[in-house]
């Protein structure tokens, strides 16, 4: 089976990153709790003035490099090798994307090992990688394709209005996937 596990609040914290961040250098600052979030994008749900000042945050140098691993994730992407799946890491860059990219394969390369950045792939259109299972946070995943994959949903407070399919956490993976 082929299964690609989408990188950020997934794999990688990235909203957890940020608001860590965010809250630090901005303590007197909005900022909605990780468990209110409504929306996919932070940029549906921050002011607008705020904006700038976010982007610049988490298109910085060293900002996704740093980001903290998802409990349980990285075992189980690892488990899911282990047991003979071909898995992937299928994530989509930042528009900008000058330390994204880079700082996506140092990432997987201080959490999962250097073997691994080999199975990363950044793509902005996940419809068009092949795979059985697709594991992302995004609670729908359109493109210019019909997917091969089958979307399961990583829970989290904003994709819980979608209602049909499968939903997964690290800690129920196993029992979800039947794998």
């Amino acid at each position: 089976m082929i299964i690609l596990v989408d990188m950020d609040d997934v794999l990688a914290d990235f909203d957890g990153g940020f608001l860590a961040e965010w809250r630090k250098r901005f303590p007197d600052a909005f900022y909605i709790p990780l468990e209110e979030r409504k929306e996919f994008y932070m940029r549906d749900e921050y002011p607008e003035e705020l904006l700038p000042s976010m982007t610049e945050l988490f298109t910085e140098k060293s900002f996704v490099s740093s980001l903290p691993e998802i409990p349980g994730g990285v075992k189980a992407v690892r488990t899911m090798k282990e047991k003979g799946h071909e898995v992937f890491i299928c994530t989509s860059p930042m528009r900008q994307y000058s330390n994204c990219v880079a700082e996506k394969y140092e990432w997987v390369e201080k959490h999962l090992g250097f073997d691994w950045t080999t199975r990363l792939i950044l793509s902005r259109d996940k419809t068009l990688i092949g795979g059985d299972i697709l594991i992302d946070d995004k609670p729908e995943v359109t493109g210019i394709r019909k997917p091969s994959w089958e979307h399961v949903i990583f829970d989290k407070s904003y994709n819980r209005r979608i209602v049909n399919g499968k939903r997964i956490t690290w800690n129920n993976w196993e029992e979800i996937l039947s794998l």
